[in-house]
């Protein structure tokens, strides 16, 4: 009897269900829940505001007819694109070659590099990594600007090139033209190599870097030979570093119009550069658009292709 009229544990009178910290507890937990989305509401805003945004205000200006004394006016004119495709197409092809050249330069200098720094550097290794990023403490339009004088004619560069005989096969490759080599191809892909070196780096070393040494002495202790315990262990483990670096190259230099600018001639011009004269020079706003969302377009295939590929589809 005692035990029937007690009140219960929650303090609820006899007979009535104890009323539990239900909604309390629920609250907490959608608030809880909502928590990650408000971290990235600034991040979600910055995109709209100056991504998703600017690129709807493109995609309507690439339609779009008129002068810039009339106006501009939206009428849904899609011919743009096929137009500046089949005038600009030589740009497109130079864009993709060029860029695709320096992408594998600096894979052969910034593997072996990344390999130094990782695995044989030891106490410098904070140093290299310094030297490595130092370019970016200068202007990109300076650091162009320098290769210039680097590759003068008549200067040692060039006269050490021509004296080895580098320069009669790049001649003969149509990169360069005799004995010059400002405003030709090589100059072109040499400034290009250089400005995005640090891009192919960083990501090779961060991918060594995080290998295992032990894995290299068993490899070792099964007697394997440095070249294959490379082939087969180093560079597969390295892969998603190469993946990541190339694209960091890649994407950025074949959309690049100051090298081909400073470097090269009218024969270089990359699509950047039709890009940037249509816009401030020749003032056709919907063929500049046109050509941007046609290179952005191109570069997104080829790098879908390419991460298929390489079997890293966790990256798209």
């Amino acid at each position: 009897m005692t035990a029937a009229t007690a009140p219960n544990a929650a303090g609820a009178p006899p007979g009535e269900p104890a009323a539990g910290p239900g909604p309390v507890v629920h609250r907490r937990s959608v608030r809880r829940r909502l928590v990650p989305y408000w971290l990235l509401l600034p991040g979600i805003l910055w995109l709209l505001v100056f991504f998703a945004l600017p690129l709807v205000y493109q995609a309507s200006t690439s339609v779009q007819t008129g002068s810039l004394e009339e106006g501009f006016k939206v009428t849904w004119h899609f011919a743009t694109y096929w137009d500046a495709l089949g005038d600009y197409w030589p740009h497109f092809v130079r864009s993709v070659l060029y860029a695709g050249t320096a992408t594998l330069l600096c894979l052969l200098l910034g593997y072996p590099l990344a390999y130094l720094i990782a695995f044989r550097a030891g106490r410098w290794r904070n140093l290299l990594l310094v030297l490595v990023i130092a370019p970016f403490f200068t202007s990109f339009l300076i650091r162009t600007l320098a290769w210039k004088t680097i590759l003068a004619d008549g200067g040692p560069v060039v006269g050490f090139l021509d004296t080895v005989g580098f320069l009669a096969v790049t001649d003969w490759l149509g990169m360069t033209d005799g004995s010059r080599v400002l405003a030709t191809p090589l100059a072109v892909v040499t400034g290009l190599t250089y400005n995005f070196l640090p891009f192919m780096i960083l990501p090779l070393y961060t991918s060594l870097e995080r290998i295992d040494t032990r894995l290299h002495e068993a490899a070792g202790d099964l007697y394997a030979t440095p070249a294959a315990t490379f082939r087969k262990v180093t560079f597969p483990l390295s892969l998603p570093g190469v993946v990541s670096g190339t694209l960091l190259t890649f994407i950025p230099a074949s959309g690049d119009y100051i090298n081909a600018e400073l470097l090269g001639s009218t024969d270089t011009k990359m699509v950047g550069n039709v890009i940037q004269s249509q816009f401030l020079r020749v003032l056709d706003y919907p063929t500049a658009a046109a050509l941007s969302f046609l290179l952005m377009a191109v570069v997104l295939i080829m790098v879908s292709v390419y991460i298929r590929r390489a079997g890293t589809e966790d990256l798209l």
